[in-house]
């Protein structure tokens, strides 16, 4: 029994000397970036940034790539140092994906078009073909063309109205400055020039002459010019059509889905305004279809065979209204006739139209609906869904002339589904689900949905899924995910790879809280500016109230969210730093006041509306109060993986650089703070349909080893 006991300290003893040994090892690999202190002062506030000197707007300073590698170095130690599961979780995670794969041909004129997955290949091939019997015709493989590339991103691409050209926007690097390039499809050769630094959108005129396209600025990268070029020409000798010169907003283009026109929008978070060019006159100026007012956002789309223009607007109608006007009337109001009035419970999201009837993408209490409306008769056919919480989206439907529609059905069990359904009777037919490959059962799985009061007593909506058979009331490791900004609603889809964390016991939760859009117009509005700290509160309050409804154990509770998301994660890791075990934040936006100070950086002037402009007192107030790098203070801070991309255009990568370093200044717990830095990519990540996912098992691997420690 001594023997015993003498050999049970042994044990312990060596595991508690390689513990300490490991954190003394990662202590002294741990980055030191030198601090440099940089003072900034509004409003009789002084706050002192020491790493401001990362920021290098080259992404070439010898010194800032040193400490941004150190970063990449240490996070590997990390995983060395015990056990590492990144590469059997990224087994695992691939194994379920069909290594060759067809989606569902969506027709286009005189062809059908449609993308393949060949196996081992990380980019997609897209071909076309006449019918479902004849020749297939390889119009492009992204493999070759990124080909010895470290990124590559296909973003766009459009048919010309001949069907001869396909225009296409590339990224290689992952800074959203595309290239436009034409490759000409009876030769399958492609035009030696390209177009340069553009957003990205295109549209076409009638005859296939042009392409407008919109340019961005060198500096801040906002989309602020449209050009029309003439195919086969340089881009020097492109005509400027117009300037949008508000930096709050921002420019696009596209085709209206008749081809008849070249619709140009102006937006900002507020405002909106479209301004309309005959396809068929492409050498016209644009027509301003109703100037831009203050808090007034509207949308348009050309139904040619009603001879009308249908409108979705939040005049006087804060969850907008469907209305209908010509051209001749379409600069008054006053003029417009309402076809589907404002409700208060309703938030009407998409409209689109067919010639006897229109589509109708509605969110009520949280949750998608679909509905066709038959022109002639009004009456309305309602699209079923079967689980509580679930996403549905309207497909591309890109023909206006058709007796169809697509569109497509996850839920957080339910692999994408893709549907269509027959305008006239309102019955779907199931085209296509989503293959996961090995041992699958949706019925393994339960989904639910819950309702969280928060602590101002709003009640906010929680998506759940767990395995049923992992399920272990007050047991469980508990992952909740949010983002709530910018009235972007986070709807419960399927995810074959979250599935490595379910079978492993995760309850997995998504917090539909205030900043989204999923109770409407006002849900946002609760969600920003003045509003903002509703954001963090709710996700706080949702996971502790998951947790008092038995949904985990309350040591073991995780959180993630990326972007705006990773705001969410920076300010309630500094609100409740000891409630969360485990935080995951993908290229997070944490320097909100340095960041929205400073009009040269990308985004910023456009996003005021979003989080408020520090040039005003106010506001500058309100930010400070949970603008996560200047709210970090010396506290026990849980285990935290934060991830960046060197040429992100959205969030850049000197943020959440700067944010790691501070965090390890202040932390008083011996938890690990941790980055992974993509040096080859952007705001997405890295490219390609396996590599991305990489990452993914490098987030499971981290949360399943910081909670078996």
């Amino acid at each position: 029994m001594i023997k015993f006991i003498l050999s049970f300290l042994l044990i312990c003893f060596s595991l508690i000397n390689h513990s300490e040994t490991n954190y003394k090892t990662l202590k002294n690999h741990k980055p030191s970036p030198e601090k440099i202190p940089v003072t900034f002062e509004a409003h009789g506030v002084k706050r002192v940034d020491n790493y401001y000197w990362m920021r290098d707007d080259s992404r070439k300073d010898p010194k800032v790539i040193e400490h941004l590698n150190s970063e990449n170095d240490y996070l590997e130690n990390w995983f060395l140092s015990g056990t590492d599961r990144r590469d059997e979780l990224f087994e695992e995670i691939t194994a379920r994906i069909p290594k060759k794969e067809d989606s569902v041909p969506i027709r286009l004129n005189n062809y059908e078009y449609f993308r393949r997955y060949e196996p081992d290949n990380e980019h997609a091939i897209y071909i076309r073909r006449k019918n479902k019997n004849s020749e297939e015709n390889i119009i492009m493989d992204v493999n070759e063309l990124a080909k010895d590339k470290e990124f590559y991103q296909l973003a766009n691409w459009s048919i010309s109205p001949d069907e001869n050209i396909m225009a296409y926007a590339e990224d290689s690097n992952g800074r959203r400055q595309y290239s436009i390039k034409f490759k000409y499809l009876d030769t399958n050769l492609t035009a030696s020039y390209s177009i340069k630094n553009t957003s990205g959108d295109m549209a076409w005129s009638l005859d296939g002459k042009y392409l407008f396209y919109v340019l961005r600025d060198e500096e801040t990268l906002l989309p602020y010019k449209l050009y029309r070029h003439e195919i086969g020409t340089n881009q020097d000798q492109d005509i400027e059509v117009y300037e949008e010169k508000d930096d709050t907003f921002y420019l696009s283009v596209g085709n209206t889905r008749s081809m008849d026109y070249i619709e140009v929008n102006i937006s900002s978070t507020t405002s909106s305004e479209v301004r309309l060019i005959d396809s068929k006159f492409p050498e016209t100026q644009p027509e301003i279809f109703l100037t831009r007012e203050k808090d007034h956002l509207y949308s348009v789309d050309h139904d040619p065979s009603s001879s009308r223009f249908l409108v979705e607007s939040n005049w006087q109608a804060i969850n907008f209204r469907l209305l209908e006007t010509n051209l001749e009337n379409s600069k008054d109001k006053g003029q417009w006739k309402e076809l589907i009035p404002h409700r208060e419970d309703v938030l009407l999201q998409s409209v689109v139209p067919f010639p006897n009837h229109l589509v109708i993408m509605e969110r009520e209490n949280g949750l998608r609906n679909i509905k066709i409306l038959e022109k002639e008769s009004n009456s309305l056919k309602s699209i079923n869904f079967n689980d509580p919480t679930y996403t549905a989206y309207l497909a591309a439907n890109p023909e206006y002339d058709t007796d169809r529609f697509y569109f497509g059905y996850s839920s957080m069990r339910t692999p994408d589904s893709l549907f269509s359904v027959k305008l006239d009777s309102g019955r779907k037919r199931l085209l296509k689900q989503a293959e996961v490959k090995g041992v699958f059962s949706s019925s393994d799985y339960k989904v639910d949905r819950k309702f969280i009061t928060a602590r101002d007593g709003t009640s906010v909506p929680v998506s759940l899924v767990y395995k049923r058979s992992k399920f272990n009331k007050n047991k469980n490791p508990l992952f909740v995910y949010g983002y709530g900004s910018y009235g972007n609603s986070i709807d419960a889809g399927f995810s074959s790879s979250r599935l490595s964390l379910l079978d492993r016991g995760f309850i997995f939760a998504i917090a539909h809280i205030r900043g989204g859009q999923e109770l409407g117009r006002s849900w946002y509005e609760d969600g920003k500016i003045f509003n903002k700290l509703n954001t963090f509160y709710d996700f706080i309050d949702v996971t502790n109230g998951l947790l008092e409804k038995g949904y985990g154990d309350s040591d073991r509770v995780y959180a993630g969210g990326g972007s705006a998301g990773g705001l969410l994660m920076g300010a309630i890791v500094n609100m409740e730093p000891k409630l969360y075990n485990g935080i995951i934040s993908n290229v997070p936006f944490v320097d909100v006041i340095t960041t929205m100070s400073d009009p040269s950086i990308p985004l910023t002037t456009g996003e005021y509306s979003e989080w408020g402009n520090p040039a005003n007192k106010d506001e500058f107030e309100y930010i400070l109060q949970y603008s996560p790098y200047d709210n970090i203070d010396s506290h026990e801070y849980p285990s935290i993986l934060v991830t960046a991309g060197l040429w992100d255009s959205q969030v850049q990568y000197y943020e959440p650089a700067k944010y790691v370093a501070k965090l390890r200044d202040y932390n008083k717990s011996k938890n690990p703070i941790l980055m992974k830095v993509n040096m080859t990519a952007g705001h997405s990540g890295v490219s390609g349909r396996f590599e991305s996912l990489k990452e993914v098992a490098m987030e499971y691997a981290f949360l399943l080893r910081v909670d078996s420690e």
